[in-house]
């Protein structure tokens, strides 16, 4: 582990030039809009009588192109593969009843409600996300929330790092919730909604969300939590805000560490250096 250039990160994002960010419709809005643009290409082109194989493949194209504005790979994937998916899909369960993809859609919507997915979509917190953590924050943490905890990956990531810390989760999905509290008994899972829940008494709160929530967070965590706390965001750094350190590198999703302050502002530790691993 070696420290990067000791400029500070608020005085190289200052002495770039700012950009204004396109508007961009709300996840999923972009995914459905491509897959409704596949659906749509694809009967269109058989209607007129185009072979079903070059349909098919024509359709792939504004699928994409609409798919390759999502932002992140991720996103791109989920949109991209929508639409030859669920071709696939209806036309290997041809056979099968109305009913029966009805009855398919609906437990999707249960396990994962399209709320949850304006909140970020359903990607476990790997097993090494959070190494070096321990390193950064100290003294360790008494009470540590995984805000929008899914099936517990991040739990389980969290407990490896501070095995005496008293956990709690909190998820939006009734049956993830139900899963998170069966596998991590070692921690309070509860059912719920992350943003109406206080943040209050947390030494540390973690974050595996979107980019578009992490301004929110920020905020909620300045307005609720004590100084000194910490907030720790998987992949998604707070815009504007320099990070007390940030973990990365090879085979790594970057890992934002942020600082609490007096007064619920964003306080930079002197510390702490930003950090690459």
């Amino acid at each position: 582990m070696s420290a990067s250039s000791s400029t500070p990160p608020a005085a190289l994002a200052a002495a770039q030039p700012r950009r204004v960010a396109p508007a961009r419709a709300p996840w999923p809005l972009p995914a459905l809009l491509a897959w409704t643009a596949g659906w749509t290409a694809w009967l269109a082109l058989g209607a007129i009588g185009v072979a079903p194989g070059w349909a098919f493949a024509t359709a792939l194209l504004p699928a994409g192109a609409l798919a390759w504005r999502c932002d992140g790979p991720w996103r791109r994937l989920i949109a991209a593969a929508g639409f030859p998916l669920s071709a696939l899909a209806l036309g290997a369960g041809q056979d099968l009843p109305v009913a029966a993809w009805a009855l398919a859609a609906l437990a999707l919507a249960l396990l994962y409600p399209l709320r949850a997915w304006r909140d970020a979509p359903f990607f476990p917190t790997p097993a090494a996300a959070l190494d070096g953590l321990a390193e950064l924050v100290a003294p360790a943490p008494a009470r540590v929330l995984d805000a929008g905890c899914g099936a517990g990956h991040g739990l389980a990531a969290l407990r490896r790092l501070w095995p005496q810390a008293e956990l709690h989760g909190t998820e939006w999905s009734w049956p993830l919730a139900a899963w998170a509290a069966l596998v991590r008994r070692d921690a309070r899972v509860r059912r719920g909604d992350l943003w109406r829940q206080s943040w209050a008494g947390f030494d540390l709160v973690y974050l595996f969300q979107r980019p578009e929530s992490m301004a929110r967070a920020f905020a909620k965590a300045q307005a609720e939590m004590a100084a000194g706390g910490w907030l720790v965001s998987l992949e998604f750094a707070v815009p504007g805000v320099a990070p007390a350190a940030c973990l990365h590198g090879t085979g790594r999703r970057p890992l934002w560490v942020y600082r609490i302050g007096a007064g619920g502002s964003a306080a930079p530790n002197s510390s702490t250096p930003r950090r690459r691993r």
